[in-house]
């Protein structure tokens, strides 16, 4: 069994708004996965599925064997994490330590191995040491997003889901912050999901890619079998990166259509004059 396992997957908010349709899928340890898709689609509320927040109206959600209608959240966020897409709205206690902290504590974890947690974590996302006793809000955007993080990984989940890691941050804080979740996945080995409308990015870190559109998962594949995959694209209504809209442009002269970066155009261009 998959670590993750979702079926028919259903899901209505009170007010009977549909947020999810029949959407199946399946995550295996150690997959680096964007969700992708429009403003509306349902990659939020999927997300929040996977790790207990909501439950479904319908359909199941496994994790590691446990159904999340039957497991209490404080046993499901030990398996799947979930950072926020603005770190101010998770981050809430007076200091950056107790903020790390708090999650082990509020499980009940012995307080010698939460400080062993908190110092695993800081570690882990490079927060400065100093840093710990400053309050959350007195430090830059980046930091508090590596907080916030911090505090996911002090519960040691299987699974990250990040929502929009690089929302408000410059091309080279996007940079250092996908480099630092891709550390997560291939040196700690935690699956990590991007959720994410920054599609150089996803061509550029993730290795899966999971499309939502109408509240439904309409495509699942690697990035270069979706980006090559125009009748999706405009399904989900969504531009590939610019590198793979000029592949598909010039298909006729025997580009590959699923290029992702200029390393792969040229070699495609070096190759076809062999």
């Amino acid at each position: 069994m998959s670590y993750v396992e979702v079926d028919k997957l259903y899901f209505s908010y009170p007010d009977g708004t549909p947020a999810l349709e029949d959407v199946s899928l399946s995550m295996e340890t150690g997959e680096m996965i964007a969700l992708i898709g429009q403003n509306g689609s349902g990659k939020t509320t999927l997300s929040k599925c996977l790790n207990g927040l909501l439950h479904p109206s319908s359909g199941s959600v496994l994790v590691a064997g446990h159904n999340s209608k039957k497991t209490v959240i404080a046993d499901m966020v030990k398996r799947v994490g979930y950072v926020f897409q603005n770190p101010d709205h998770q981050l809430f206690n007076a200091t950056c330590r107790d903020e790390i902290a708090y999650g082990p504590r509020n499980i009940g974890i012995p307080e010698p191995e939460v400080a062993e947690r908190v110092e695993e974590a800081r570690n882990v996302v490079g927060l400065p040491v100093p840093d710990l006793e400053e309050h959350p809000f007195f430090l830059t955007k980046g930091l508090r997003q590596r907080v916030a993080i911090a505090a996911i990984l002090a519960l040691r989940p299987k699974v990250i889901i990040v929502d929009e890691p690089t929302t408000g941050q410059d091309a080279r804080q996007s940079v250092e912050i996908m480099e630092f979740l891709t550390g997560l996945n291939r040196e700690l080995g935690h699956t990590v999901v991007i959720v994410t409308h920054d599609m150089d990015i996803v061509a550029r870190f993730a290795n899966r890619l999971l499309v939502m559109a109408d509240r439904r998962l309409i495509a699942d594949g690697s990035p270069g079998e979706i980006f090559g995959n125009q009748e999706v694209m405009k399904t989900a209504s969504i531009a590939p990166p610019q590198i793979t809209r000029l592949a598909a442009v010039l298909g006729d002269l025997g580009i590959p259509q699923e290029i992702l970066s200029l390393e792969e155009m040229i070699g495609a261009f070096e190759g076809g004059r062999q």
